[in-house]
């Protein structure tokens, strides 16, 4: 029986960053993963492959609405769907080979199958043959992820009725894309299909899409969805139901009002969120604890109720993102090897990764008055951007929101073009529990679309923003 310091089972992003971190800090690591590919959901089946197909429809979509105002001529392209997927598969590919290659780097154990506990310190390996390998570790951390939640009523049979992981290799461009849920992933990929010529309706519960982010965010991506994309939106509407047949799907939901209505299309994309993966894990031998959600149970460290045992990622609560999960992972690793490492949780922007993009950190406007905190506002439309208006990308704006005493930035939210990669000032600017002003005094390079960060915080210091 091999022996390791430490074993993480689960190999996506959370994974395999702790097996990276733990063998760079000298513990002979070893990697459990169920499939045959390293990099999890993410890599797989999510962010990666999602964003490939964002970004080819996003071409395509300019090519038919925007390439002739450039004065680009070229006759009315097609939508080549197989090339596109394809086009995916080699991305993922080639992202999966290099975790690969880092695991070989950093001399970690991978083995491929699904591991489960024997004991607090024993872990069985069950490969597809059905054989199995048993290891013995001192320490272990479980980062094994999620799975796409369902609702009940609804029996998804791959086919008509989808989730995410189906939506990444459709064989042709819905008609109509029924999309239950107004969360990320479901207005990423109605977006993609949006962009092929699908038309896409999204029925949510609640009374706006992306909840979880700033109002004034959720408002703004609703009103360029259906103005550029022509999305339909249900909201305060509940489903009760999805029929399918060989060629339809019927959802039944009621209204606000409780009335029934019907909603046909050729496809449902069922977007619910994601619920943590736990099975065929022997949590019971380990006697380790989960919440009433299905959730491992840790402390502040990540620790579970057994020492020695430690949980990250989609599986503990937090969060549902690839790189939380990537700094729980390192942060674990450095914990176990006796350092103090330290997680903002308020800190870890989320992104959805639509056309504008749209991207938050830190404190809500929601949430500031729920906690009775006095704040300024300051906001910079990119119709005002010199660079916003030369690539024809006017929609949205930088929302900065400040102490009202100190000036300190308490929350950043964004829309617009390039906000996924414009977060990351905020963050440092928090990190560092900048000042509005601090950033206002900055010199930002002109024409970019970060001028926009600095004319928001110049808006929010004394309302002095230049350029409105």
């Amino acid at each position: 029986m091999e022996k390791f310091d430490v074993t993480i089972i689960g190999g996506g992003p959370g994974g395999y960053v702790a097996a990276i971190r733990c063998a760079q800090l000298g513990m002979k690591t070893a990697l459990i993963e169920k499939y045959p590919s390293l990099g999890g959901t993410c890599l797989n089946v999510g962010c990666i492959p999602s964003k490939a197909l964002l970004d080819s429809s996003e071409h395509f979509y300019n090519a038919m609405h925007h390439f002739e105002e450039h004065g680009i001529d070229i006759k009315a392209p097609k939508v080549n769907l197989k090339q596109m997927i394809e086009r995916k598969r080699g991305v993922v590919k080639m992202t999966v080979d290099g975790i690969n290659f880092l695991m070989k780097k950093n001399k970690i154990t991978v083995y491929t199958g699904i591991g489960s506990f024997e004991s607090k310190n024993t872990i069985a390996v069950t490969k597809a043959d059905g054989s199995k390998e048993v290891i013995e570790t001192v320490k272990t951390i479980i980062a094994t992820g999620s799975k796409p939640a369902s609702l009940p009523g609804i029996e998804i049979d791959k086919k008509r009725v989808i989730t995410s992981t189906e939506a990444l290799e459709m064989q042709e461009v819905p008609k109509h894309l029924v999309v239950i849920g107004g969360g990320v992933i479901g207005l990423e990929l109605g977006s993609v299909y949006a962009r092929l010529g699908a038309k896409v309706t999204v029925v949510e519960f609640m009374d706006r899409i992306i909840p979880g982010m700033d109002g004034a965010l959720s408002k703004e991506l609703q009103r360029v969805l259906k103005k550029n994309l022509g999305f339909e939106f249900m909201m305060k509407h509940r489903v009760t139901g999805v029929k399918a047949t060989a060629k339809e799907v019927t959802v039944s939901v009621l209204n606000a009002k409780e009335e029934s209505v019907e909603v046909k299309g050729d496809y449902c994309l069922v977007s619910v969120g994601r619920r943590p993966y736990t099975d065929n894990l022997g949590l019971e031998k380990a006697g380790v604890k989960v919440d009433n959600r299905g959730r491992i149970e840790t402390d502040d460290h990540l620790k579970t109720n057994i020492d020695g045992i430690y949980a990250i990622g989609d599986v503990v609560k937090g969060a549902m993102l690839a790189h939380k999960a990537e700094e729980e992972g390192t942060y674990v690793a450095e914990l176990l090897a006796g350092q103090k490492p330290h997680i903002n949780y308020n800190l870890i922007p989320g992104v959805v990764y639509t056309w504008p993009e749209v991207a938050g950190v830190g404190y809500t406007e929601e949430q500031l008055k729920e906690k009775g905190v006095k704040y300024k506002v300051g906001n910079f439309p990119f119709k005002a951007s010199g660079r916003a208006r030369a690539s024809m990308d006017t929609d949205g704006f930088v929302k900065v929101l400040a102490d009202e005493a100190t000036d300190e930035i308490l929350g950043v939210h964004m829309i617009g073009p390039r906000t996924a990669d414009m977060i990351a000032e905020a963050v440092v600017a928090m990190e560092y529990r900048a000042s509005a002003e601090d950033i206002s005094r900055m010199s930002h390079a002109h024409p970019t679309f970060t001028e926009s960060m600095k004319e928001a915080c110049l808006d929010a210091t004394a309302k002095r923003a230049i350029h409105i």
